[in-house]
């Protein structure tokens, strides 16, 4: 396949997903978004002082950033492969 014909196709650095696993994809992270961003906000209610719930918000936290920076990028794919 030449470089054209794989561009085409929606390959990009020899990588491409499913339409259907993109659409999964997005749907497991965006609920998992929620749910995180909805446990972000009870610890919001919640003693300041407590290790536990520092340590918790902390781990949310990232686990909400990390799982934002994978929606993005599942995002880009699925544009690049529609192009």
């Amino acid at each position: 396949m030449s470089k054209k014909q794989s561009e085409a196709s929606g390959e990009t650095r020899g990588v491409t997903i499913d339409q259907r696993l993109i659409e999964e994809g997005t749907a497991q992270l965006t609920s998992e978004i929620r749910v995180l961003e909805a446990w972000l906000e009870e610890l919001q209610a919640s003693d300041d002082g407590d290790a536990e719930v520092i340590a918790a918000r902390k781990s949310y936290s990232d686990m909400l950033r990390s799982r934002k920076e994978m929606l993005s990028t599942l995002a880009k794919q699925a544009k690049v492969q529609t192009v």
